[in-house]
Order: structure tokens, then C-alpha cells, then sequence
């Protein structure tokens, strides 16, 4: 494949020469075309399959390039000098972006180096669908790229737009640093954000941890969990239909009674900045559902969750009022967010406004696709970088976010996620930063990738852990694989590994996010069901709750998917991103039917509340009060002794049988009191053992030798 791409501002590579049979001599046709400008080719090397060409003076990157070699015209990918310090020097910008705005006056600040001119256009109406002529405003162009422009009065609710002229053609985008859009975020709007806070917001604070190992972590999404008619809600799928309070259906909490009754200390709320339009039209908001992993502007709440998408500010409003009241009732809340990629990146305001900057391209033009949804943002450069951590401060301090999941962060460089960490936790010194550490190709080295074998270098940053997801339920690629609760064998010393918090993954167990489900592929019962079709309904049951006693009674971070509790099903959809409602809902039934399995599990988050030694910070802690015992196959027996991290038991005895029949086992000397069985978590102790004790098939046993 013959290409040609920018290596520095006088230099031109061309790739593909001997593959395609072109002669490298004095007589050699070469010729470098940019509107108005002659290029004077300098010096030609060969270097294995490239040639290099420099050239007197530089190439002016407002222009487009081309290269005519032997007659083939090429285009040349401006990509690779954007990752220059030559570049940065000349154009990495650290001053305001976005608009600032005061009732007198709005000030408007671009980056677009590449642009030969940028216009503000404003307007009076939400949706471009309306006919209306724009006020037009030229920008001024600055230094480093930046244009500005200043407009009297108050733009307070005006609508607003950039109209780009970049590389020959007319492109009107949404600014970049948008805070609020209309209707499905084609038009950004200026607000006085001041107006959006409501009564007390200015007295709202974050929630308080000691360490993330304190946090137990309950991912929902704002449209299932309330859509269905069980929730028992007035405003389903809304932001402010979680607000609601003293919902039920036939006697059981639902909705915000049911997350505060269940004990959980944060909720991972899934994509709640505004995503892509053609995903969810938020005039139409029930017509089509997706999860929301194709961001369009990323500082701005997504409009189908509110109740008036049409008001710029109402989104806002109603989002801070939801945090409000989580915050009100002791819960935090992490935002799930996905820096890493964007819907249809050729139709974005970033390739509008810089083509080839914020995506990673290869060397011949082609973007990168390490996601599989297209295109991956650009992390290692500069003003990508600085994006991705303006945003996350801004969801900070303006909306009281706790903490980021980070979606793919494996695709993100080391250096952008310590930014992140750093610049969130001078805001907000409890916030948790963690996200997906898979190890996935993308543009950058493996060694500066944010993925989990380089945690050593992302200290504070937690991720997610396949391992005791794999080996708890069976892989979630081999649909019909078992796991350790489902019937695999030989599985013993993983577990006991991931009980320890994957010391040799993992600096520290703060590191370690706890999951066997997520949004993401078959929810576990629907993986058991799959898995193990021939078992009763009893015996999955059990596994189910066996799987989530081992993430309960582990060190890390434990992460719980809503509905788990007690059994959701997603019908047997394995990706259910764009499924109907019908799928994707939370059905609130299933906790009338499995009202057990939810008091079980509700009872195993109160038990890791109180106890401190299941929630160690430290990887040295954890190795002197952890010990381990021989036991048979398919059992993992060990103490927390020696009143681990200041518990007020002086050991603690936790013991798995994933066995489908009753196991005996020896216990320590003493008096061994029972806290926790198959069915029950006890508030005291029902009875003691003395040698052995019988512990029944599929369960979960807690002993302690101290009595309260």
C-alpha cells in the first residue's frame, strides 16, 4: 500500500516504495502541491520501504498536502506531527476554552489550529430542523491555534455554534466544551450555570471513604431500573424518577427505597452524558433504547433522561437534583464514562474543527479501531489529554460526581489516567478512578497503555478483575463454561488468589474492582441457566448466591450489577446495548419471587460493613492476618485472625463449598460460633463448633471465635 504522512513540519514520508516497484533516482518525479505555495524539495533519502523527503521551509497545515510521486497523488496524513513536541511547542494551548460567561458579556475561546477561519454563529431556537438565520460573529484568530470572540449582553439561554472552514470546507459543529445542548445536542447553549444549582446544591458534599476497599459499588443504568411498571414510579427512566421515595410493588422497596434499604455505598451510574441522537432521539426517547457507549457531547447530561429535553437547563437541574438526594442518604455517585471512543468520529465536532487530531490514525490515514466501534480517541495528545481531564473536573465541581468508571481504559495511555487521578482528587480527595484495564491494540505501546499488568504505574486506579470473574462463573466468551460455583474443578488456588485481592496482578486492593456481572454480556443468572441447564432451580439459585458471597467476602473492591440481588435476567440477550425495554428492564417482580436471595445478600453487605478485616488497604496486612487451609476439591477454607485491620472479631472463618454435596472439614481449636450459613446471616450466633463442622452443598459459611 502506497501512503504518505507528516513527520515533522519539513519533513515527508512516503511508505511503499519497493512494493510498489517506484525507483528512487535523480530522475525520480517528485512534486509536493499546497494551495499557494511552492514547495522546494530539499534532500530525498531511502530507508528500507520509505523514502524521506525534506523540504526548505514547512508545510503550512491549514492547507491540505499532497505528494505526486510517478503519478500516483497522494494525500499526506497530518496525523503523526500532531504527536510532535515540535508540534506541542507551536500549538499546545493551556488557557480558557468553551465559553465563560457573565450577564454583561459571553466570551467564546476554539482550538483549531488547523481552521483558516471560525465563526460564532447563535441562535434563538434548540432544534436546526427550524429554519433561522444565525447572528454571525468572525473570531479573532490568537496564538496556538486559538480563535476568540467577545458579545455583549446576556446570552443567558442563547444557542450556539461553530462554523469551521478547515481544509477547503464548510463544517458547523458543537463546541467541544459545551455544557448544555437543545434537543438532541446539535446546537450547544450558553447558561448561567448558577441558575442551574438547586436549593442547597451549594451546601451538597461528596461522600466520604477511608479507602476504596470501604465502597461497595451497584451499577445501574437511569432507564432500566425504573421503566418498568413494577418500579412503581412516576417518572420512568428518568433522572428524576430516582429521586422518588417510598416506592413499592406488593411489599417490596423499589427504585431509590430499594438502593438505600440494600446498604450499597455507591451507585455506577452508565452513560449519562449525552450520547449519540441516532442511538435515542430525545424527542422520541421511547422509540429506540441503547445503553449510551456512543458519546456526542461529552459535558453535557443526556436529554431522554430528562423530563424537558427541549430546555437546555432542565437536563441540568434535574441530574444535580438526583445527586443531591443520593448524596442526602449517604451514597455516592461514579459516572461511567467513555473518553475512548465516539459515534461516527468523522461526524464529531473534533474531527470538524482539527481532522486527525483527536482520533488515532494509522500511518496511512486509516483510524485506529482497538475498540471495535470505530475509532479511538487520541489520549497521548496533548489537547486530547487536557479534553479528557478538563471534563472530569468539570463533572467534579459542578455536579459532585464521587469517582469514573473509565470504559476501555486500557485504551488510554498511563500518563492521561494519573492526570485524571491527580487533578480529581485535588477536588475531591475520597473520589474513586477506575475502569477497564483490558489489554486491547490501539495506537500506543503495550507498556503505556492503562491496563492491568502495568498497575504498578497507575497507583490509586482501580481495575475491574476478569479473573475472579472467569473463574468464578466461567468464561463470558464460552457461554457454556462453568465456573467454581457452577461445577468447574480445580479452580481452588485461583480463588484463594483473588480472596488475597490478586496480589501479583494488583500493588494494592484498592486497585481491585470485584465482578462476576456487569451490563455487559449474560447477567450470572442468565450465565447459569446457560451454563448449567440440567440443575435445579434450587442449585442455581445457590450458585448465584455463592458467586456473590465470594465477591462480598473478598479483598478489593466489591461491584454489584442491579437486579442481581435477586436474579435478573436479561431473557438470555448477551448484549443487549440496543434491545427493547422489555429486555434491558429492571423487573422488580423478580424481588417479590426471590425475596430470599435479596435478604441473603442484603445481610452479606451489611456483614462486610462491619467488619473491617474483609476490607484491607494494605497487601502486607492482608498476607499477615489471611491464612489458608487444606481442604478437599472444590473448597477454599481461611481465617482473617488476629483482629485483622482493628475487627472487633479476633478471627473470622470463611469457608466456600461449591460441591453439590455436604463437605465436613476441620476447624481450628476453640469455639467456633456460627455468623453466616447457606440461608442465614445471623446478628448472633445460633450455635458453636468444636473440631469440625458440616457445611452444607453450594454455600457459604462465616465462623467466629468472639462473641459480641
Amino acid at each position: 500500500m502506497l501512503f504518505s504522512y507528516l513527520k515533522s513540519f519539513s519533513q515527508i514520508v512516503v511508505h511503499g516504495i519497493k512494493e510498489n516497484k517506484i525507483r528512487i533516482n535523480k530522475n525520480t518525479r517528485i512534486k509536493i502541491f499546497q494551495k499557494d505555495i511552492n514547495h522546494e524539495i530539499q534532500r530525498i533519502n531511502l530507508c528500507g520501504d520509505d523514502i524521506c523527503i525534506n523540504i526548505k521551509g514547512h508545510i503550512d497545515i491549514k492547507k491540505q498536502c499532497h505528494i505526486l510521486i510517478e503519478g500516483y497523488l497522494l494525500n499526506v496524513n497530518y496525523s503523526p506531527l500532531f504527536k510532535t513536541d515540535e508540534f506541542n511547542l507551536i500549538y499546545a494551548y493551556d488557557g480558557p476554552l468553551g465559553y465563560i460567561y457573565n450577564k454583561e458579556f459571553t466570551e467564546f475561546y476554539v482550538w483549531s489550529p488547523v481552521a483558516e477561519k471560525i465563526n460564532l454563529l447563535l441562535y434563538k431556537n434548540f432544534d436546526p430542523t427550524i429554519d433561522e438565520e444565525p447572528e454571525v460573529y468572525e473570531m479573532k484568530k490568537l496564538d496556538k491555534g486559538v480563535y476568540y470572540t467577545k458579545v455583549n449582553g446576556d446570552l443567558d439561554g442563547i444557542f450556539y455554534n461553530y462554523e469551521a472552514f478547515v481544509f477547503g470546507k464548510r463544517n458547523v459543529v458543537v463546541d467541544p466544551y459545551a455544557y448544555a445542548v437543545g434537543v438532541n445536542g446539535l446546537r450547544g447553549a450558553v447558561v448561567d450555570l448558577k441558575s442551574t444549582n438547586p436549593e442547597g446544591f451549594e451546601e451538597d458534599r461528596y461522600i466520604k471513604l477511608n479507602g476504596n476497599v470501604d465502597a461497595i459499588v451497584y451499577e445501574l443504568s437511569i432507564r432500566d431500573f425504573t421503566i418498568d411498571s413494577t418500579s412503581s414510579i412516576n417518572l420512568k427512566g428518568k433522572f428524576l424518577g430516582l429521586t422518588e421515595e417510598n416506592t413499592a410493588f406488593e411489599g417490596v422497596q423499589t427504585a431509590l427505597s430499594h438502593i438505600k434499604d440494600f446498604g450499597i455505598t455507591h451507585v455506577q451510574i452508565m452513560p449519562m452524558y449525552d450520547f449519540s441522537y441516532k442511538s435515542v432521539d430525545e424527542k422520541y426517547p421511547l422509540d429506540k433504547y441503547n445503553w449510551g457507549y456512543d458519546p456526542q457531547n461529552y459535558n453535557c447530561p443526556e436529554g431522554s433522561y430528562s423530563i424537558n429535553p427541549f430546555s437546555p437547563k432542565s437536563r441540568i437541574i434535574e441530574l444535580k437534583k438526583l445527586i443531591q438526594k443520593l448524596h442526602s442518604i449517604g451514597i455516592g455517585i461514579n459516572m461511567d464514562v467513555v473518553y475512548n471512543h465516539m459515534y461516527e468520529a468523522q461526524q464529531t465536532h473534533f474531527e470538524g474543527l482539527v481532522p486527525g487530531y483527536y482520533f488515532r490514525k494509522n500511518l496511512d490515514g486509516s483510524f485506529i479501531n482497538g475498540s471495535g466501534c470505530g475509532n479511538d480517541t487520541a489520549s497521548e495528545n496533548y489537547m486530547m489529554r487536557r479534553f479528557i481531564v478538563d471534563s472530569v473536573k468539570y463533572w467534579t465541581k459542578e455536579y459532585h460526581i464521587d469517582g469514573y468508571r473509565f470504559d476501555l481504559m486500557g485504551l488510554h495511555d498511563v500518563e492521561t489516567m494519573n492526570r485524571v487521578r491527580d487533578e480529581v482528587l485535588k477536588i475531591n480527595p475520597y473520589a474513586m478512578i477506575y475502569g477497564e484495564g483490558w489489554n486491547i491494540p490501539t495506537g500506543i505501546e503495550e507498556e503505556k497503555r492503562a491496563i492491568q499488568k502495568n498497575s504498578s504505574k497507575l497507583l490509586g486506579i482501580g481495575f475491574f478483575n476478569d479473573t475472579i470473574r472467569n473463574s468464578v462463573r466461567g468464561s463470558v466468551f464460552e457461554y457454556k463454561e462453568k465456573g467454581f460455583v457452577s461445577g468447574a474443578s480445580d479452580l481452588e488456588d485461583t480463588i484463594k488468589e483473588c480472596v488475597k485481592g490478586l496480589p501479583n496482578l494488583y500493588v494494592t486492593p484498592c486497585q481491585n474492582i470485584n465482578y462476576i456481572s456487569c451490563h455487559d454480556n449474560h447477567t450470572l443468572w442468565d450465565k447459569l441457566n446457560i451454563s448449567n441447564a440440567k440443575d435445579s432451580f434450587e442449585d442455581l439459585k445457590s450458585m448465584h448466591k455463592l458467586a456473590y458471597s465470594i465477591v462480598l467476602t473478598s479483598q478489593g473492591v466489591p461491584f454489584i450489577h442491579s437486579g442481581d440481588e435477586f436474579l435478573r435476567t436479561k431473557k438470555g440477550v448477551e448484549n443487549s446495548y440496543n434491545a427493547k425495554d422489555e429486555i434491558n428492564k429492571v423487573d422488580w417482580s423478580l424481588k417479590v419471587k426471590n425475596i430470599d436471595v435479596y435478604n441473603y445478600l442484603k445481610g452479606l453487605v451489611n456483614f462486610r460493613k462491619k467488619h473491617p478485616a474483609i476490607r484491607m488497604k494494605d497487601r502486607e496486612l492482608i498476607e499477615k492476618h489471611i491464612e489458608f487451609f487444606e481442604t478437599p476439591k472444590n473448597t477454599v477454607m481461611f481465617m482473617l485472625k488476629d483482629y485483622a485491620n482493628y475487627d472487633s472479631f479476633k478471627d473470622i472463618i470463611i469457608i466456600y463449598n461449591a460441591n453439590n454435596n455436604t463437605v465436613k472439614l476441620n476447624l481450628p481449636e476453640g469455639n467456633w460460633y456460627l455468623y453466616v450459613d447457606k440461608n442465614n446471616i445471623y446478628d448472633t450466633p445460633q450455635k458453636s463448633f468444636q473440631s469440625s463442622i458440616e457445611v452444607q452443598p453450594i454455600s457459604l459459611i462465616i465462623l467466629s471465635n468472639t462473641i459480641l
